[in-house]
């Protein structure tokens, strides 16, 4: 794949990132870093680091959650199957 070269603006200052996503998709995740940042830094009087800090604490938090439930929606998933496997063949209507 190709890499290009997308500027996003995150906390008031401009970044250029290299990668191979659609420049579309890094917009999206720098503004969702950006509004995520802006409203703790709304809600408290932290320093800049420490709001970049918990942010990432908090998206990384997010992340695993989303990764737990994914696992346990597999899970869910092959014991239905499984579970659909062992009934008996029904004759089509």
């Amino acid at each position: 794949m190709e890499k290009t070269k997308t500027t996003v603006r995150i906390a008031g200052h401009e970044y250029t990132i290299v990668g191979t996503d659609a420049p579309e998709h890094i917009q999206r995740v720098a503004a969702y870093v950006d509004r995520r940042m802006s409203d703790l830094q709304t809600a408290s009087r932290l320093s800049p680091n420490m709001v970049a800090a918990l942010t990432t604490m908090n998206i990384a938090d997010e992340l695993l959650k989303a990764q737990d439930e994914n696992v346990r929606l597999r899970q869910e998933l092959s014991r239905m199957a499984r579970d659909d496997a062992r009934l008996p063949e029904r004759a089509p209507v």
